[in-house]
């Protein structure tokens, strides 16, 4: 026979005091904060303890609340969230940031991540996800979508590019000829063609405009 736990009278029980995982929410549209606001609002656990909609702002709370997670717009100006990535990193090497987006080129990804975002999650991401992801990254790991890693390897190829070809391939997309490309950059226009050909090659396209397309839709170019 078991002995039954008598509990003393007037003996309180001790309780495990779970502190919330305080968040610094970054982004230049006041609707997005507040949605954000509310969503981690209703649930046990989080705490956002300061809201910024410029770089300035958020590092500023960033140095003054220390917060254990911030979750940063990429797309801000004059600042953008991969700069503001690198001034929390630089302040505290171990600033957990979170990077939210409505794009998704391989090549933003890559910046921001390269920067030290802990993170990268598109704005329409369902919101259990996003908190999963706050704790996965509150607690030192990084959360990578098998989709964003699948962007990352896409993007070994264009990471290839020499400084010089990215240069012509911009040209490219601005739907310049060899000889107004080699006037642009002042090289020879053979020289056009060698580079057009190794960036063919680094892209895996058949010819310019699929290596425009292929550029354009990683992000390592914008026409616009």
């Amino acid at each position: 026979m078991i002995a039954s736990l008598q509990i003393p009278r007037n003996t309180e029980i001790p309780t495990m005091n779970i502190a919330p995982i305080r968040i610094l929410l970054v982004d230049d549209h006041g609707i997005m904060l507040e949605g954000l606001a509310a969503v981690l609002g209703r649930h046990e656990g989080f705490e956002v303890v300061g809201q910024a909609s410029d770089g300035e702002t958020a590092i500023s709370m960033f140095q003054t609340l220390a917060p254990d997670v911030s979750i940063v717009d990429l797309r801000m100006s004059p600042m953008d969230g991969v700069e503001l990535t690198e001034l929390m990193r630089g302040e505290n090497p171990n600033a957990r940031v979170v990077l939210l987006t409505t794009y998704d080129t391989d090549e933003d990804v890559f910046r921001g991540l390269k920067a030290g975002a802990a993170s990268y999650l598109l704005k329409d991401v369902d919101s259990s996800v996003l908190m999963d992801t706050i704790r996965t990254v509150h607690s030192g790991r990084r959360a990578i979508a098998p989709e964003i890693a699948a962007k990352l390897a896409e993007h070994v190829a264009s990471d290839a590019l020499t400084a010089r070809q990215l240069e012509v391939l911009k040209c490219l997309a601005l739907g310049k000829s060899n000889m107004e490309i080699a006037e642009t950059l002042y090289i020879s226009e053979g020289t056009v063609k060698a580079h057009v050909k190794a960036i063919l090659q680094k892209l895996d396209a058949r010819d310019r405009t699929q290596a425009i397309t292929i550029a354009m839709k990683r992000g390592i170019v914008r026409v616009g």
